[in-house]
């Protein structure tokens, strides 16, 4: 009986906790508007800017996306900073959703020092739930490629 008892129970929290997807990777390449928007009074007085983000993705991710932006620029030693929202609409290797990306970046002397772009964790919807990654992207010949190194946990 307590053996009955201990296997239903470790059934059901590794049901609870759905199964850890292996490592995946989807790449193609988008096209992107980024546009000035009206800044707030107070990014008026702290001198930072406004943009907002429309992509359109091809390959592996087929959809779109919509976000904005936040930056920050100094003239003396070329530092920058920007953080963003996005959300993407669509499909990743065929499942379906919505998820968010959040950005981080930071450059100094007009070179990056960080670049980040994340799913945020538990942002994922339909077919799309429970997906995380991290996405690289690179920029030749003004085409911008991606690498979305992602893992789909299924919930059971």
């Amino acid at each position: 009986m307590r053996i009955a008892l201990v296997a239903a129970v470790l059934c059901a929290t590794a049901s609870a906790q759905g199964s850890k997807g292996s490592l995946m990777h989807a790449t193609g390449t988008f096209n992107v508007k980024v546009l000035p928007a009206d800044p707030s009074d107070i990014a008026k007085a702290a001198d930072t800017g406004r943009m907002t983000i429309d992509k359109t993705w091809t390959g592996a991710l087929t959809g779109t996306s919509k976000g904005e932006m936040l930056t920050g620029i100094t003239t003396e030693n070329a530092s920058m900073a920007y953080v963003a929202m996005e959300r993407f609409t669509g499909t990743v290797d065929g499942h379906a959703g919505t998820f968010l990306f959040s950005h981080t970046a930071e450059m100094l002397n007009n070179a990056p020092t960080k670049f980040d772009v994340t799913i945020v964790p538990g942002s994922g919807t339909a077919a799309l739930k429970g997906l995380t990654g991290k996405l690289a992207i690179t920029i030749a010949d003004k085409v911008h490629t991606y690498d979305l190194a992602y893992e789909l946990t299924t919930q059971q």
